[in-house]
This record gives C-alpha cells, sequence and structure tokens, in this order.
C-alpha cells in the first residue's frame, strides 16, 4: 500500500458521523398498475390475492376502509369498487415507530470513489420489513446532504455494495460514483460464481480483487485447528421471510469454508475463528499482475447470504447467541405458523413467533477488508475495530499494556 493510502486510512478512523432517528418514520406508497388481465377485480380482490404477503384478507378490508388506498389519485373506501385496465392504484402505509437500532456510524475510509463504514451490531444496511427509515443507506442520505456544500461532494451518491446481516457488525463498503459501484459490486459477484466454476478454470478467471476476513465465536471446542465445509446452501419457506430462509441444503447451491481456530476457551465452551471471504487477491506490484492467497484463518470462496452462520451451524458450532441457526444449519424452530390469525394494528401479519435471519444476539464481525481500488487499482487495506468479545487473549492484552 502506498503512503498515500495508509494516511487516509488512519485519518479516517478518526470521523463519525449519524443524526438521531425520528419517532416515527414517513411511512410508505406503494404503486401498482391494474393490467388487461386484472380488469374486472374488484379492490379487495386485487390486494388481498397480488399482496396476500403484506396483510390477510381483513387486513386489507380495514387498509381500504380506513382511506388508505387512492385510484387515480381519489381514495376509494369500497372494497368491490371494479377495477379498470392502466388504472393507477396507491397504497399508503401508515406511518410507524421502527424498533430501536444505532445511529452512529464510524467512517473508516474514505475517498472521492468509495467509503467505509463500521457498521453497529443492531443496525440493518438496507430497508426492508419493519426497518425503512432506521438503516444504514438513511444515514448515508442524510449525510450525502450534509455534503452538499462542498464542491468535491456534488454528485456523490454513497450507497452500500454488498450485504451485511443487522446483526453483524464491522465493514461495510458503499460506492459514492456510478463506476465505483460497477467495479465494486463485480468484485462480490465474481467471489460467488468462482465456487460453481469448473475446477479445470483458468486461473486468471478465480482471482479476485477483494478479500474480507470475519471473525466469530462459536458455541463448543472445535477438536480440529483447521476445518473445511462444503455444504450447500438452498431456501426453504419460513414464515416472516417473504423469499424464503436460506439454510444448509443438499439441493442447494454450492458453498464452501475453510475454518481455522483462534483460541478455545474450554471453561464457557467456545471458540473463537476467523473467517477470510473471498480466498484469492490479485495485485499489482510494480505493473506485474501477481495471485496471492490470502493468509486468513477461516476461507470463505462463495459467499452465500449467512453462509458463515449456517456452515458453522451445520458442523455442530453455531454462534454463540445465535438466535435463528441450530446444529445442522437448520432454524431453530420448524413451525409454519403466525402468532395467530389476527393482525396488527396497521392491518398486516402479526410478527411470527419463530426468529428471523434480522434477529440479532450473536457475536460476528466484519474485521478486515483487502481490495484493489475501483479506480485506480491501489491495493487498500481496511480495519475494523474489534469488539471486546471477540478478542484473543493476546489482543486483549496488548490493549492493556
Amino acid at each position: 500500500m502506498s503512503h498515500k493510502s495508509e494516511t487516509e486510512a488512519i485519518r479516517s478512523k478518526d470521523r463519525a458521523f449519524g443524526l438521531p432517528w425520528p419517532d416515527h418514520n414517513d411511512g410508505l406508497f406503494y404503486n401498482d398498475i391494474v393490467s388487461a388481465s386484472d380488469s374486472g377485480l374488484t379492490l379487495i380482490e386485487f390486494y388481498s390475492s397480488k399482496h396476500k404477503n403484506s396483510a390477510p384478507l381483513q387486513g386489507w378490508l380495514q387498509r381500504i376502509q380506513n382511506g388508505q388506498i387512492t385510484i387515480d389519485g381519489r381514495v376509494v373506501k369500497d372494497p368491490d369498487w371494479i377495477l379498470r385496465v392502466d388504472s393507477e392504484l396507491v397504497y399508503h402505509r401508515l406511518p410507524w415507530k421502527e424498533p430501536d437500532a444505532p445511529y452512529l456510524l464510524e467512517v473508516l475510509y474514505d475517498d472521492d470513489d468509495m467509503i467505509a463504514l463500521n457498521k453497529p451490531s443492531g443496525l440493518q444496511v438496507l430497508p426492508g420489513g419493519l426497518f425503512q427509515q432506521r438503516t444504514v443507506l438513511k444515514q448515508l442520505q442524510w449525510w450525502e446532504n450534509q455534503q452538499k456544500s462542498s464542491l468535491s461532494n456534488q454528485g456523490s451518491h454513497p450507497v452500500p455494495v454488498h450485504r451485511l446481516g443487522r446483526g453483524t457488525s464491522g465493514i461495510l463498503l458503499c460506492a459514492k460514483t456510478k463506476l465505483a459501484k460497477t467495479h465494486l459490486a463485480a468484485y462480490f459477484a465474481d467471489g460467488t460464481s468462482v465456487i460453481e466454476a469448473n475446477s479445470n478454470t483458468n486461473l486468471e478467471l478465480c482471482t479476485r480483487k477483494i478479500s474480507k476476513i470475519y471473525r466469530a465465536l462459536v458455541n463448543g471446542i472445535m477438536d480440529e485447528d483447521k476445518v473445511t465445509i462444503n455444504q450447500p446452501i438452498g431456501i426453504m419457506r419460513y414464515p416472516g421471510v417473504a423469499k424464503g430462509l436460506y439454510v444448509a441444503s443438499s439441493s442447494g447451491k454450492p458453498a464452501l469454508s475453510k475454518v481455522a481456530v483462534l483460541q478455545r476457551n474450554v471453561q464457557e465452551n467456545r471458540t473463537l475463528v476467523q473467517v477470510p471471504l473471498l480466498l484469492h487477491m490479485l495485485l499489482n506490484v510494480n505493473n506485474f499482475v501477481q495471485v496471492k492467497n490470502f493468509v486468513g484463518e477461516v476461507e470463505i470462496q462463495s459467499g452465500r447470504p449467512h453462509q458463515i452462520r449456517i456452515h458453522l451451524a451445520f458442523i455442530g458450532h453455531p454462534l454463540v447467541g445465535d438466535p435463528l441457526y441450530v446444529v445442522g444449519g437448520q432454524p431453530k424452530s420448524f413451525d409454519t405458523k403466525l402468532a395467530d390469525e389476527t393482525y396488527e394494528q396497521d392491518g398486516g401479519y402479526q410478527r411470527p413467533v419463530n426468529p428471523v435471519p434480522g434477529d440479532c444476539g450473536y457475536y460476528l464481525h466484519a474485521h478486515k477488508l483487502v481490495l484493489s481500488h475501483p479506480t485506480t487499482n491501489e491495493v487498500i487495506k481496511i480495519t475494523a475495530p474489534l469488539p471486546p468479545v471477540l478478542k484473543t487473549q493476546e489482543e486483549a492484552e496488548e490493549i492493556n499494556i
């Protein structure tokens, strides 16, 4: 890394931003255009069939009678209103108080093309479910508005380029320009495709421009110092998760992880492990291209959603505090029923009794990231400080010296 990049990374670590959340969000508007095939349906038939995952029949009746739906700009409270082709329907989801979430974001790296943040556990990255405003994206938008007075920031629209679970803390990479977004998104996409390639694939296709190291705390004592987990990950139907829940599944997509132990705590029956995401790193050194294996304790070559949680649970060592995944890489409960058949105040389904992927409590941290800069190809190294619970004894003692 050049001296300039090292200086930039160090300077950015002292910065943070974030605005406190308002008591209620602004609500949401959902638009639909009546198609020829839906022409002739009643208003209640349309919403109870097309958007049945949002609310039961009685819930949609409540929303209609509450005046939350307009047709071509006119409020319609009659559920038996006959729809016509090309009519515009708008459902207004009323403002609500979102669950508590942290809002401060530490800046780990920042330049004209990208910004790396230290995301706290409990903060969702993108809008979804109950969290429509209390997200990293919203804080980035507010921060962008504050920066508009600076000429150097005009045209900058920072957006996250990869996923990071709500309960996961650590490095979140965001692009500021369209070009940077395209390149950074491709880095992560390439990482998920390599595992599906034939073993005889050309080496050039197996190089990657990004590596990410995770640190995790798991239940039980892992006997082996290094473990390879080759277990496909698929999707199952699950209440409260509209698109399905990712689980260990023989019929799923290939997924490969390599885990190594950092420290064992026999007294508390826990093991500290470290997980690099994306094994190979493409480095430019004196204009020569070289392929390097990233030296880390756990190598994840595929990057499926929740892969670390699923794979460690699959081998019998679920993350400490994980409310969802248990031994075998399956959900704690297979009960497909909701809390009851009634609906919430806004007409939507009540939250399922079962835990969902966004629930927090586990210990997983995106600790280090090394990447080829999306526009300069310079090698950038970024580190997010470890939470105390994820430090080895030696690391903890270094702080106290």
